[in-house]
């Protein structure tokens, strides 16, 4: 059986073509021999010109020689065009041909700059195994390449074929492997769709959740000031967990009542999660002390009884995570730091561009500062708008770097009038027939109100046509857990879904009259929710502001 690197694939959940590649993942461990070496789901990243991938490979297979075979996986209906063969994305086409091209360009450059040219071996294979190549002229690939229907029984004969493993090894051979290795960063992604505890997203993290949680010093406190996407939330699950390996106590923090629902589902069982409304009232209640939820102050309430309670020892951790750090007020650092154990570590997590409430930062004297500005979650071209869009307001967005290998989904912005007050309403209506048009389930598409949910006309709907809205009803329990409305679509406000994100985001009610730098941040934190598909509803005053420059990736719907 063949090597599969990393070797927890089994383990992940995966659907749609994520579950393809798991079976031809499946194929090749039990058709290739002990000593070939599968590599899946490697992306290579120039993070130091500032953009990112520039070629992506479904498997990476090296030989016991050390010759590197790239496989490009296309499942799925193709057409075959003139200009080739042709896979279509969502609304987009991409030429296959030309996609795999440079993809063996991107890693000639790579493989020269580390072991000279002239010294290793590179070949290519396309492998479609839905579909049935007619003319192989014009397909833009070797046909002694190509595995399509006819021939996918012949995948491992053919790989083996081009990669003979009774050849001469390579002096590089082993150093083949330490790049591949290392250029792999595949960890799973926290930031999945709130509801759907069992989904879970690999995406790159070279960043953040590895090098960050090598870093040491005493006493251990680290600002980390990291872009959306930039992994302050798998970090966060990382150091959780890496507390509880070495058997301490660790206790998350944040602002968002959903964020803090969401890691205590993907959170391991013996960290303690909450929001920080949520942490004062388990103090207080374990103090005797029983807040009114029905009460208009009661958070006001909530940070004063929680200041004023002394901290048991049981309420003392080994490790403190706050995140969301931006929107915390300094009175709750004092606080917080009672529950510090002798030689805790604390680590505070925060982005100052989802800073919607404008808050100054609280300061923290002494503390080591660390700064990402790469996002991983956004596709290029939806970070390129939100630059293009928000950056003369904020110069923190304009200096943003991609490290997404996904582009070209295709931004929507659909217009309604603002003079109608129902034609916002129709206008994501539409928005959420055309998610569901390019293959998004339900479950994979979030409403997000540009508004508050007193602001929003939608806060009190139960349907938006004929799809069930899941909703908060603005009401708490007894006990303080949030109540919702049962339903298919995710609704939310921007401000309760910061720190998380979703497939298919219809970003809705953006309307305004003066665009300013708070205006900037909603944008900036809406758009970048998103993780495949960004669909934007706006008034026509707003839009005159949201529109790209050149158009390419935004498709304009007018609505009446």
């Amino acid at each position: 059986m063949a090597r599969i690197v990393p070797d927890d694939w089994k383990s992940l959940a995966a659907t749609g073509a994520a579950a393809r590649e798991r079976e031809t993942l499946a194929l090749l461990e039990e058709a290739l021999p002990a000593d070939y070496t599968v590599y899946h789901g490697v992306h290579w990243t120039r993070l130091n010109q500032n953009f990112s991938v520039f070629g992506e490979a479904d498997f990476v297979i090296v030989s016991p020689a050390g010759r590197v075979m790239i496989v490009e996986q296309k499942t799925g209906f193709l057409r075959e065009t003139p200009k080739g063969l042709v896979k279509v994305y969502l609304q987009t086409e991409r030429n296959v041909a030309i996609a795999l091209a440079h993809t063996i360009e991107g890693l000639h450059r790579r493989f020269t700059a580390a072991f000279g040219a002239g010294t290793y071996f590179v070949e290519e294979l396309l492998y479609c195994p839905d579909h049935i190549v007619k003319d192989a002229a014009i397909a833009g690939v070797n046909p002694a390449r190509i595995v399509d229907a006819t021939r996918k029984d012949r995948l491992a004969a053919v790989i083996r074929e081009a990669l003979p493993a009774d050849e001469p090894r390579l002096a590089c051979a082993s150093k083949i492997h330490h790049f591949l290795a290392d250029e792999l960063a595949l960890t799973p992604d926290a930031s999945a769709l709130v509801g759907q505890a069992g989904t879970l997203v690999t995406r790159l993290a070279g960043g953040l959740a590895t090098w960050a949680r090598r870093l040491e010093f005493s006493p251990f406190r680290l600002r980390v000031i990291g872009t959306a996407g930039s992994g302050k939330t798998q970090l966060a699950v990382q150091v959780m967990k890496d507390a509880v390996a070495l058997g301490q106590r660790p206790l998350y923090v944040c602002f968002n009542r959903p964020l803090a629902d969401h890691i205590g589902r993907v959170a391991p069982p013996e960290a303690k999660v909450a929001n920080y409304h949520q942490l004062c009232d388990w103090i207080a209640r374990d103090a005797g002390r029983e807040p009114d939820f029905q009460s208009g102050q009661v958070f006001e309430q909530l940070e004063t009884m929680f200041a004023d309670t002394p901290i048991a020892p049981r309420w003392q951790f080994d490790v403190l995570i706050v995140d969301e750090g931006q929107d915390f007020q300094q009175p709750w650092v004092a606080a917080l730091e009672r529950m510090l154990r002798p030689g805790a570590a604390w680590w505070w997590l925060e982005d100052p561009l989802q800073n919607l409430y404008m808050r100054e930062p609280v300061a923290l004297p002494g503390w080591t500062t660390l700064k990402e500005t790469t996002n991983y979650r956004s596709p290029r071209d939806i970070l390129d708008y939100v630059r293009d869009v928000v950056g003369a307001s904020v110069p923190l967005a304009a200096a943003l770097a991609s490290g997404s290998p996904f582009d070209g989904s295709d931004i929507s912005l659909s217009v309604y009038d603002d003079a109608h007050a129902e034609a916002g309403i129709e206008a994501t209506k539409r928005a959420i027939t055309q998610a569901l048009s390019l293959g998004f389930r339900k479950q994979d598409i979030v409403v997000l109100s540009f508004r508050g949910r007193e602001g929003s006309a939608m806060t009190a709907l139960d349907h938006l046509g004929p799809h069930r809205l899941r909703s908060f009803t603005g009401k708490y329990d007894l006990f303080g857990n949030p109540e919702y409305r049962e339903g298919d679509v995710l609704f939310e406000s921007i401000y309760r879904f910061k720190g998380q994100a979703a497939p298919c985001v219809i970003f809705t009610e953006v309307d305004f009259e003066i665009f300013d730098e708070r205006i900037a941040r909603k944008l900036f934190v809406g758009a970048t929710r998103a993780t495949m598909k960004l669909i934007v509803v706006a008034s026509q005053r707003a839009a005159r502001h949201l529109r790209l420059r050149d158009g390419k990736e935004s498709r304009e719907v007018r609505e009446g």
